[in-house]
């Protein structure tokens, strides 16, 4: 073969092979899995470790049509808290026993979205608890692993070391309207001072919060 015969085989094969790799490349993107949406009313048990350690288990309530989410936490041998956030960016963390603590937060940004997990970076597969999963990293701040088969969350770490593992998933579950409302003693603007604050916060980018209440709930109250 001639070196002009051997210089358009070249220009033949640049033209024909890079466009195929091209579109290899594309539809290899395209294909990674997309994260379910979350339904827009849910209840979740969650057990959790923080990461300084310690357990809890979290009752999860999210009813995004009614811009609400509760997290009922049960501290490892402790206190149970109530979470009870608002679209609005207040947030209220009480008990419900004779100590009758309260704080009132308010945030910038309101609760999550169901579709929160748009553009996250996938990361490939896993297994965790059990199930292989799909992962996602959300703006360097959350992993999230979702069941392969049955789209169902399974678990997330936070930046901080905190962990969640889902044990229950109930689509289309909603705590009782009466359930909502945070006890009279929330409202008394007699309180302290330092129990009814301002606090304003945001996480990355994406300008939304991951339940404020995992990542933001008081040391005390």
């Amino acid at each position: 073969m001639s070196p002009r015969d051997n210089f358009f085989l070249i220009i033949f094969i640049f033209f024909n092979l890079i466009p195929t790799l091209l579109s290899f490349s594309i539809s290899s993107k395209s294909s990674n899995p997309i994260p379910a949406v979350w339904p827009e009313q849910f209840h979740a048990i969650l057990f959790m470790n923080t990461s300084k350690g310690t357990l809890q288990k979290n009752d999860l309530w999210y009813d995004w049509p009614n811009g609400r989410n509760f997290n009922i936490i049960q501290k490892q041998l402790g206190e149970l808290l109530y979470d009870l956030e608002w679209d609005n960016g207040t947030s209220f963390y009480y008990t419900l026993d004779s100590n009758r603590k309260c704080r009132v937060m308010h945030f910038e940004v309101g609760i999550l979205r169901p579709n929160w997990l748009d553009e996250a970076n996938y990361t490939g597969q896993k297994l965790k608890d059990g199930f292989v999963c799909n992962v996602w990293e959300k703006v360097d701040f959350l992993s999230y692993y979702e069941d392969v088969e049955t789209k169902r969350p399974v678990y997330w770490r936070f930046y901080t070391g905190l962990e969640a593992h889902v044990i229950t998933f109930e689509v289309g579950k909603v705590l009782e309207d009466i359930h909502w409302q945070a006890p009279v003693y929330c409202f008394q603007e007699e309180r302290p001072k330092e129990e009814r604050e301002t606090i304003f916060e945001t996480l990355g980018s994406h300008g939304n919060s991951f339940m404020r209440g995992f990542l933001n709930f008081p040391l005390s109250i």
